[in-house]
């Protein structure tokens, strides 16, 4: 896929996202909820998280939500247009909290993690066709939206139905399938995410969630045999690796992950799918923009946040110009994008 249109023009953004942020808490120390004695304030989304890391990476970006008339409201468009993005689009819901959730130090992977959502009845939970802007949605060469935002009410799948129906100007649809079975109301999520998908130009979706919400086994070929309808179709599996196909040129390109010493996994997923468009506004190759992903997500694994810096374009740019021994040889730990004189971070070099 080959992006097209007036992406000098200043009033056209490189990328739009559209979905809920929340204020986050995370934890002062290990431990259950119930024990942790304080928590520090942070920002959590998968959109918003997608939009701060491709404004870091010098992407103009837009991130367009409902907050409420609130100090967490205040927060999150101070923070996430701190981080560079455009906020111009955020409306603020004076009768619907913004919403907030609390989570343990430990990997979601693990029994022990936990995680409390406030976020029911939240401003974002109100979005609909009536109350966003509509053409600051649209004014953007890649739109992202993700399957959690169709899960948060009816309001919310409209917009989205909306978003991704055809028409002439519409922009390049991306799509993080995103399957939260604990939001959906209803059994119906599992065929919603699959309609989505099959509207959008570029799709994102994991081979546990292509099992757990589609029933699909049978790895990246399987689901690509369900979902043939995107242009672009991503499928992650996790630390083994990732593989897009590519309509346009009729091919599958698999790219191995490096391996990383995690620091925690929460944001990775969004981390991939921003170092993907990155690497996708850049016009490179099939296989750059997946290893752009796997680096973009290896310096969120390593870092304790829910959203952490990218990597150094130039730092990026060496890793992914190795050859295949060099980049199997990859070994990341907490740091690596900062520092390599450490022996736990054995980063070769091109």
């Amino acid at each position: 896929m080959t992006l097209t249109g007036p992406c000098n023009a200043p009033d056209v953004m490189d990328v739009v996202a559209l979905g809920e942020s929340m204020v986050t808490f995370l934890p002062s120390r290990p431990g259950r909820l119930a024990d942790v004695p304080s928590f520090e304030r942070a920002i959590g989304g998968a959109e918003s998280n997608l939009a701060c890391g491709l404004a870091a990476a010098g992407h103009r970006v837009r991130w367009v939500s409902r907050v409420g008339a609130d100090g967490f409201g205040d927060h999150l468009v101070t923070a996430i247009g701190g981080h560079g993005v455009d906020v111009s689009a955020v409306r603020r819901d004076p009768a619907r909290p913004t919403g907030v959730y609390f989570r343990t130090a430990g990997d979601r992977a693990t029994d022990a993690h936990e995680v409390a959502y406030y976020r029911a009845g939240s401003a974002a939970s109100a979005m609909s066709t009536h109350n966003v802007d509509l053409a600051a949605v649209r004014a953007g060469r890649v739109l992202h939206l993700s399957g959690i935002t169709a899960a948060l009410s009816d309001t919310c799948l409209d917009l989205l139905r909306e978003l991704t129906a055809p028409r002439e100007d519409r922009p390049v649809v991306s799509f993080d399938v995103n399957h939260r079975p604990g939001l959906w109301r209803d059994a119906g999520g599992p065929a919603v995410l699959l309609d989505l998908a099959r509207a959008a130009d570029l799709v994102f979706v994991g081979v546990d969630e292509a099992q757990d919400a589609w029933g699909v086994t049978g790895g990246p070929e399987a689901i690509r045999a369900a979902l043939p309808e995107p242009s672009v179709l991503v499928v992650k599996d996790g630390a083994r690796g990732a593989t897009v196909f590519d309509r346009a040129t009729d091919s599958a390109v698999y790219v191995p992950a490096p391996e990383v010493r995690v620091a925690a996994a929460t944001g990775a997923g969004d981390a991939f799918a921003a170092g993907f468009l990155s690497a996708t506004l850049r016009d490179l190759p099939l296989r750059d923009r997946l290893r752009h992903g796997h680096l973009w997500a290896a310096a969120t694994l390593t870092s304790p946040a829910d959203l952490a810096p990218p990597p150094a374009r130039d730092t990026a740019d060496g890793l992914v110009a190795l050859d295949d021994t060099g980049w199997e040889k990859l070994r990341l730990g907490p740091g690596w994008n900062h520092t390599t004189d450490r022996a736990d971070e054995e980063v070769p070099t091109p």
